[in-house]
């Protein structure tokens, strides 16, 4: 990607390869870590969406969930209105089953499920911060250890609900977050200089990551004829983080490829 001034703008050669599968109804994505899902005033290519509708000179383009923006990986964006708010209604009524891939601090010994509320964060000074806050919104996340390798746990993510930071909250009020996360890592104040300077000297001194290490593995359909599965292959960051962890770098991969 081009750098400007802000930050990056994606290029049609990069979008392109991006691209899981098409046709005249679907776009399916596999987003990399720091691309914008939303437009944003920097102009279309500044953004997936902005970007998608460029590339594909469409007026129409609904996104019916999102990921944060350094989350990677499975992307849905409809190309008509009807099949959007069939997709975004089938997520909200619990119809869509997501599988994350999370590389986590410390090491998580077995399965644990957290059913812990979320609400804006009283205590913070970053506005958008969530946290597990007594009568806030009704949220559950699983965490299922796949391997662990140099003090991290490679774990799939199983959250039925859908809220805002969801898994990385959850993950950090396990006291197992997820790698790289500068706001619910080991200093929010890290999200702030990662605001003022980029991913400067001092953050990378500080985290392992440069984002946080949390991809979207899957994203399931609960349908009368069948289940539908969109998958997207791990980041390539991510799997290289990961196999820099490992004593041999090829055991694990099986693992993360899983589905």
């Amino acid at each position: 990607m081009p750098r400007t001034a802000w930050g990056w703008l994606i290029t049609p050669e990069e979008l392109e390869s991006w691209i899981l599968s098409q046709d005249e109804h679907l776009l399916v994505i596999n987003k990399p870590g720091h691309v914008l899902c939303h437009p944003s005033k920097h102009g279309p290519w500044s953004s997936l969406v902005g970007a998608c509708r460029e590339y594909l000179s469409a007026e129409v383009l609904h996104m019916p969930s999102r990921l944060d923006r350094e989350t990677s990986g499975v992307m849905l964006l409809a190309r008509d209105h009807d099949l959007g708010s069939r997709l975004q209604r089938a997520i909200q009524n619990g119809q869509v089953r997501k599988s994350y891939l999370a590389i986590l601090e410390g090491s998580l010994d077995a399965p644990i499920e957290v059913d812990q509320p979320l609400a804006i964060s009283t205590d913070s000074v970053v506005r958008l911060k969530r946290a597990v806050t007594p009568g806030g919104q009704q949220a559950h996340t699983r965490f299922e250890p796949l391997e662990q390798s140099g003090g991290y746990t490679l774990t799939r993510v199983r959250p039925t609900t859908g809220r805002l930071h969801q898994i990385r909250v959850h993950a950090a009020h396990i006291g197992h977050p997820v790698a790289g996360d500068k706001l619910y890592g080991p200093d929010e104040t890290l999200f702030l200089r990662f605001i003022d300077h980029g991913f400067d000297e001092h953050l990378q001194a500080a985290l392992p990551f440069h984002r946080h290490a949390l991809h979207a593995a899957a994203l399931t359909f609960e349908l009368e004829s069948g289940p539908l599965v969109f998958e997207a292959p791990l980041a390539q960051d991510m799997a290289d983080f990961w196999s820099s962890l490992l004593p041999c770098p090829a055991s694990g991969v099986s693992r993360m490829e899983e589905p």
